[in-house]
């Protein structure tokens, strides 16, 4: 079963959304963003979904304010998405790290295994100065060819309910992760894109 995993969650509607329509992560955004979200709300959504789903703070800093949060907040996961040093995601520990990639091309793939303290890679689309939610989607190929890297890929990118089915039955993740293509506006999720998300992901999941 691909794992789901809905990003950008601001409020505590939108996460209880994700959960009844069967999310398996949800994920906060402490970085600079439209949809980023302060460490008193983001643990206040934490305790209303109460274990029901695994927690994902998403950081683009390397400092020990990040260590912090993640205690506050009892997250599962850290999410670095900065290219924060091997030695700071060692600290953190492994199992806990999720090593997001921004994919400009083959080269990004090759030196996925420069990053060995993670658990996961999630693989997201390159845009200069922009370090995530994009909207966009990169050439899953090259997302094929990652999963060879020795970890289970996360695949994001301009995801959404109209291509998510294609992008599982060709790329096979481990889990697919979107933010942007599920909203009614910045920082604020439609319910019914996560629903439909996540049913076009278990209806591509049944054609195996």
């Amino acid at each position: 079963m691909t794992l789901v995993k809905i990003c950008g969650i601001t409020n505590v509607a939108d996460a209880l959304a994700a959960v009844e329509a069967g999310a398996n992560l949800i994920g906060f955004v402490f970085a600079e963003s439209p949809r980023q979200i302060d460490p008193f709300t983001a643990k206040h959504i934490v305790r209303t979904v109460s274990g029901a789903v695994r927690t994902v703070g998403v950081f683009t800093e390397e400092s020990s304010i990040v260590l912090k949060v993640m205690d506050e907040c009892n997250l599962d996961y850290v999410q670095l998405h900065g290219g924060q040093s091997e030695e700071f995601a060692e600290r953190i520990g492994a199992e806990r790290v999720i090593r997001a990639v921004r994919v400009k091309g083959e080269r990004t793939i090759a030196n996925l295994d420069l990053f060995q303290n993670a658990i996961y890679y999630l693989l997201d689309t390159y845009r200069e100065g922009i370090a995530g939610g994009t909207g966009e989607t990169f050439d899953w190929e090259l997302a094929i060819r990652a999963k060879s890297a020795g970890k289970p890929i996360f695949l994001s990118g301009g995801l959404n309910p109209e291509n998510v089915f294609d992008a599982v039955q060709r790329v096979r993740p481990f889990a697919v992760d979107a933010s942007s293509g599920l909203e009614s506006s910045p920082g604020v999720k439609d319910h019914n894109k996560i629903k439909e998300f996540i049913n076009n992901v278990r209806k591509s999941d049944a054609t195996t």
